[in-house]
C-alpha cells in the first residue's frame, strides 16, 4: 500500500468513499445529513485538487483506492489572545468499509502527521460525530485527545 496526493483519476473512487461517509453521518444524524448525499460534487473536487491550502491523500493498493484523507491547513495569524501558528485540520478520513481492519486509517492518519510536521505545523486537529462511535475510538487509539467540545440544543 503507499500513500499518495490524490488526482483528477481518482474523482470517481473519492465520490463513492464519500458517499460511504454521508450514509454513516446519516445514520447517526438524519435530521442534518440527507440519505445519498455527498460533502463534495465532482466539480468541487476538481477545484480542491488544484488548491495546495486543501492537499487531499489517498491509500491505493494494487491500483485500488482504499481511503483517502481530506486536510486544510489553517493559518492564524495575529488573531487577539491565540498564539501565531499553522494547523493542518483533517476535514475527513475514510477507509472503505471493505478494507476496515488492515490498517489503512493509520496508514493515511500516520501520512497527514508526517505533511503537517513537513510543513511545520503546530498541531493536528479533526472534528469527530459524537454518534460516530467507531471513528471516536480510531482517533483515540491514534492519540488524539479532546481540544474542545461543541454543544448543542435541537429546538
Amino acid at each position: 500500500m503507499k500513500i499518495r496526493r490524490a488526482e483528477e483519476r481518482d474523482i470517481p473512487r473519492l465520490g463513492e468513499l464519500l458517499l460511504q461517509v454521508c450514509r454513516v453521518h446519516h445514520e447517526g444524524r438524519p435530521d442534518l445529513f440527507r440519505a445519498g448525499g455527498r460533502k463534495y460534487s465532482d466539480e468541487e473536487l476538481k477545484l480542491l485538487l488544484r488548491d495546495g491550502e486543501r492537499p487531499i491523500l489517498v491509500a491505493e493498493d494494487g491500483g485500488a483506492v482504499l481511503g483517502y484523507a481530506f486536510c486544510v491547513y489553517q493559518r492564524h495569524q495575529g488573531e487577539g489572545s491565540f498564539q501565531d501558528m499553522t494547523t493542518l485540520y483533517l476535514d475527513d478520513l475514510c477507509v472503505d468499509e471493505a478494507c476496515r481492519g488492515r490498517h489503512v486509517g493509520r496508514a493515511l492518519y500516520d501520512a497527514v502527521l508526517a505533511m503537517a510536521r513537513e510543513a511545520g505545523c503546530y498541531n493536528v486537529t479533526l472534528n469527530v460525530w459524537s454518534c460516530n462511535g467507531s471513528a471516536m475510538r480510531f482517533y483515540e487509539a491514534c492519540g488524539l485527545k479532546p481540544q474542545k467540545v461543541g454543544m448543542e440544543v435541537i429546538l
